[in-house]
């Protein structure tokens, strides 16, 4: 995106860098990466990078207020309502497109937020590799707000523990086949997280237990990564696994499923902000806009883009049976500026939110780029494209 910086990385860029960028992870991780990585990191300027922190700094407050559960109670309709939620979650993501304004300024638009973890400890993996193969200017990072790869990964080992430094388990739905498996394997690696999937839990009375190795441990704490939609088509065992942790009354969750309702697509038309797009619960949606090339309708619940309608009608909407379950947004059009030797191509930033104990507060940490040559952003609707995929964004200090 900083004119100088982009034409400085593409005269200098060379397929076999971009081979060693990957083959730095595979070397950590042979044959794991299942998703396809950018060419390019991005770098972003300093008045960029305060708008992204201003608008995540209203949303983060609203999520602190103390309303905010008396909100967002409505998101749980359609979920499981356990007695074990804690008041907030411990880390969260917002996702922003880039874009431009009238006046031709970049300005970020909020696409997504979840309050669910992300590829954490991946990130520190990717870093690396990029600085690897390519060099980074000075005076640029992906981490924010002062932190480096050291205070980094204290903090997520702290938001994976928890200030009590608990017992905790990274649990998943058979997390060898899953997409982003080499983040749970980072994870493995520099937080010593045991990965279990859920198949292997039982209780004992009110506890809940897992066996490696030979060896039963009592699970404390769940750095959840189980996507609760993918649960409707799994098993009776593992439907009745899953409802066992919501009723054990001692596991504590990073983060409790009930995050993942709450903070979503339902949050964001309480939210009012410059750089939001108005956005609208369906079922509260009094008159279809006549312009409806200028909205997008999305499942509230869905990951990976999944269900999106980007090319809407009014027939769309009006086979919508649950109505409850959708939201109607302002189209957001994404800024086609990057520039790569195959045309230009557009970005997507999420920021990852850690909760300080300390400060009561949350605080962007780190984050992931992805870059699309294509409708949507994600490896799924870029198959065929080159320099696009997931990235890293470097900050100006």
């Amino acid at each position: 995106m900083i004119p100088s910086l982009r034409k400085q990385f593409n005269d200098h860029f060379s397929p076999d860098k971009y081979k060693q960028y990957l083959s730095y992870m595979d070397h950590e991780f042979p044959n794991v990466l299942d998703f396809r990585i950018a060419e390019t990191p991005l770098f972003i300027d300093a008045n960029f990078k305060d708008k992204l922190l201003a608008v995540g700094n209203y949303i983060t407050q609203f999520i602190l207020a103390p309303n905010f559960k008396a909100i967002t109670k409505g998101a749980l309709a359609s979920a499981t309502i356990t007695n074990t939620e804690n008041n907030f979650p411990d880390c969260l993501v917002i996702d922003y497109a880039i874009t431009q304004n009238e006046q031709g300024e970049l300005t970020p638009a909020l696409i997504e937020l979840q309050g669910f973890p992300s590829l954490f400890a991946f990130e520190v993996l990717q870093n690396k590799a990029i600085r690897s193969a390519y060099t980074i200017p000075a005076g640029y990072s992906c981490f924010l707000n002062g932190y480096d790869e050291q205070s980094y990964l204290s903090h997520l080992r702290e938001v994976i523990n928890g200030p009590h430094n608990k017992c905790t388990v990274l649990l998943e739905l058979f997390p060898d086949k899953q997409k982003t498996r080499i983040d749970f394997y980072c994870t493995k690696q520099m937080i010593g997280t045991p990965i279990v999937c859920l198949s292997e839990i039982y209780g004992k009375g009110k506890d809940v237990f897992y066996m490696q190795d030979g060896v039963e441990y009592k699970i404390e704490r769940i750095y959840n990564r189980v996507v609760g939609d993918e649960l409707k088509s799994q098993t009776n065992t593992l439907k009745e696994n899953w409802e066992l942790l919501l009723n054990a009354p001692a596991i504590e969750w990073v983060t409790h499923p009930n995050h993942f309702y709450r903070i979503s697509k339902y949050l964001i038309p309480f939210l009012q902000h410059p750089y939001i797009p108005i956005t609208q619960l369906l079922s509260k949606v009094e008159r279809i806009p006549q312009d409806l090339e200028n909205f997008v309708l999305k499942p509230l619940y869905s990951f990976a883009g999944q269900g999106v309608i980007i090319d809407l009608t009014t027939a769309d909407i009006l086979q919508i049976k649950d109505p409850e379950n959708w939201i109607l947004q302002k189209k957001v059009k994404y800024a086609e500026i990057i520039e790569t030797p195959d045309g230009k191509a557009k970005a997507e930033i999420r920021l990852f939110y850690f909760y300080d104990y300390k400060s009561g507060t949350y605080i962007a940490t780190n984050n992931l780029t992805r870059l699309s040559k294509g409708k949507m952003i994600g490896v799924n609707y870029n198959k065929t494209a080159t320099w696009v995929g997931g990235s890293l964004s470097y900050f100006e200090i």
